[in-house]
């Protein structure tokens, strides 16, 4: 279904992924950002190029953080704190900083809380878009922790049968490390399809899916068409028929544990920009952590080798697509649409940056 949205063979620009890193730092330390947290955010957001997240990766979400910052709405020097905690938990205000930089750091405490107390969870409120959530659930991994991260997104998505938006997109990662096989990685709005995409249809010209947006009425559009100029996300399902009870109610419980929980209101009501929350679970405090792998390896290759219906090819599990994809992109480079690159060459030739995109 999301083939739709990858740049066509014969119009890919591949980069390779080191020159990619350093251009976006540069871009990041052009914003004033420190060494440190530019190396760290350009970290974050490339990930998402790397795995095959355009949505989240620089096509979309570069040009935004560079208006954002023009506008003074990302503090690129921010000096984030604890302002309520608990042993295993903490509130902490992100100081109006880049997500890609609060982001790890909130996980990071909550990793720690884990490794002492076998579970530990984080709620970052004053932040701001911390790009694709799988990236910090993933953070717990290496650590033979269980990682979970969730934000708020726009405010772009209805509730069932209803006509104005009440939560964000609000995604959920869940990441889960194995052994041998490619770890368990989900990443999902809790709106029919991430925001993002949408304004990927866009750029390719292609057309949304049924279920996927409403009109300027709220009326759930329920055939393949254009994006409109007005519209409203649907909650993931689409409508109640397939289902959009569920993602509607799991919008808005990330709108609670983000934003609520965290003292920043909810929904329309929703103060301070983003907010964000992580949990780590600490395996070792359940059960033996190489055995709980290797299960995890038995589970995920039957998943894998589950025999597929009448005209599919396989069967698949959340992650190891993302998983294939890193490995072709590390040795052949990320593919751009050259519109991307364009864009590229405007900003690095406007910031006085030195241009290794591409070989002309």
């Amino acid at each position: 279904m999301l083939e739709r949205f990858h740049v066509p063979h014969d119009e890919a620009v591949h980069v390779d992924i080191d020159d990619m890193n350093a251009t976006v730092k540069e871009i990041f330390l052009k914003m004033g950002m420190p060494d440190a947290d530019a190396d760290k955010a350009a970290e974050v957001l490339v990930y998402a190029d790397i795995r095959g997240i355009e949505s989240h990766g620089v096509s979309n979400m570069l040009r935004r953080y560079v208006e954002s910052f023009g506008e003074n709405g990302i503090n690129p020097t921010p000096k984030p704190k604890i302002i309520r905690e608990m042993p295993a938990a903490a509130t902490l205000d992100g100081d109006g900083g880049h997500g890609l930089v609060i982001g790890p750091i909130a996980m990071e405490m909550a990793i720690g809380r884990a490794k002492t107390y076998g579970i530990g969870t984080i709620t970052a409120n004053n932040g701001r878009h911390f790009g694709a959530a799988a990236y910090h659930a993933a953070m717990a991994i290496p650590h033979g922790m269980i990682g979970v991260a969730m934000t708020t997104g726009g405010m772009q998505v209805l509730p069932v049968d209803g006509a104005k938006p009440m939560f964000g997109l609000n995604p959920i990662a869940i990441a889960v490390p194995t052994n041998s096989e490619a770890p368990f990685i989900f990443d999902a709005s809790m709106s029919s399809v991430a925001g993002n995409k949408i304004a990927l249809a866009k750029r390719l010209g292609v057309d949304v899916a049924p279920g996927w947006i409403t009109g300027s009425d709220g009326v759930p559009i329920m055939e393949e068409s254009p994006v409109p100029d007005e519209f409203f996300m649907l909650p993931s399902g689409g409508t109640r028929e397939g289902g959009a009870h569920k993602g509607s109610s799991l919008g808005i419980w990330v709108e609670i544990m983000c934003s609520l929980i965290g003292a920043s209101g909810a929904g329309p009501n929703r103060r301070g920009g983003a907010a964000h929350h992580f949990i780590a679970y600490n395996i070792e405090a359940f059960t033996d952590l190489e055995e709980f792998k290797s299960d995890m390896d038995i589970y995920m290759n039957e998943i894998k080798n589950t025999p597929p219906i009448p005209g599919k090819e396989r069967v698949v599990y959340a992650g190891l697509p993302e998983h294939e994809e890193e490995i072709e992109r590390r040795e052949n480079g990320i593919p751009y649409h050259p519109e991307v690159i364009d864009w590229f060459r405007g900003i690095t030739g406007e910031l006085g940056i030195e241009w290794r995109l591409t070989n002309d």
